[in-house]
């Protein structure tokens, strides 16, 4: 077995998973969304993954992303693939945002006003045809090291979307402190989806929280069975980097 082989392989057991999750969750197939992480993954494997039906892609830093970003997308238009639908999953700092807002489908990374301010001017200046998507990061352990707001000032953050012209938050992300066991992580996923819905219960302008963005490839049942809309893979297709 060749590498894209191994990848297709790959990708059609991790479909299998969160396929199974969803009907042991009486959810409707297809309602969880694999996105696959393809942070530092080289473009070939990118494009091995596209021909085997994959098309929403993470990444996790600006600069790998605007050099990457090109060679993936030129090999899908040469090869006849569709073009992927990228995702922007890692930190967000202001001086990064030039290589991230309006070119990726969805950040998911959200968490300061002044990242959302520069996302605003840079959109702003592509003159887009729709808003640029986000997602709120919440650390709802309360870890340090982690990224995210406190839940506490999440409908702070929330409240600045309806001051904005060309962004809108879709729903929430979080990253839930590692463990080798995956149901240590359903009670930060279950907080996070009764803290979507208690503000999605709120109406404000730019704010339509649909989204889910939870678990990851040792978790991903057990975030599709606390609701999870978006499902971030990576080394359960591409390997341990």
């Amino acid at each position: 077995m060749n590498r894209a082989q191994a990848i297709a392989a790959n990708l059609a057991d991790v479909r299998a998973r969160i396929a199974q999750a969803e009907a042991a969750a009486g959810r409707a197939a297809g309602s969880a969304r694999l996105v696959a992480v393809s942070k530092t993954v080289a473009a070939a494997d990118i494009l091995a993954a596209l021909a085997a039906g994959q098309r929403d892609f993470g990444e996790s830093y600006g600069q790998e992303f605007r050099d990457k970003r090109f060679e993936v997308e030129t090999g899908a238009q040469v090869s006849d693939l569709p073009q992927p639908l990228w995702h922007f999953i890692g930190p967000l700092q202001t001086n990064k945002v030039k290589y991230v807002a309006g070119r990726v489908a969805l950040i998911h990374s959200i968490e300061a006003e002044d990242v959302l301010a520069e996302i605003e001017r840079r959109v702003a200046t592509l003159q887009p045809s729709a808003p640029q998507d986000c997602l709120i990061q919440v650390n709802l352990a309360g870890e340090a090291q982690k990224h995210g707001v406190a839940p506490a000032a999440l409908a702070e953050l929330l409240a600045s979307f309806a001051r904005l012209t060309h962004l809108r938050c879709t729903g929430l992300m979080v990253m839930p402190p590692f463990s080798d066991n995956p149901e240590e992580s359903r009670p930060i996923f279950a907080a996070l989806r009764r803290l979507r819905d208690e503000q999605a219960a709120i109406s404000q302008p730019n704010v339509q929280l649909a989204e889910l963005s939870m678990g990851m490839s040792h978790d991903l049942e057990v975030a599709v069975a606390e609701g999870a809309t978006l499902v971030r893979v990576g080394t359960a297709i591409f390997g341990a980097r």
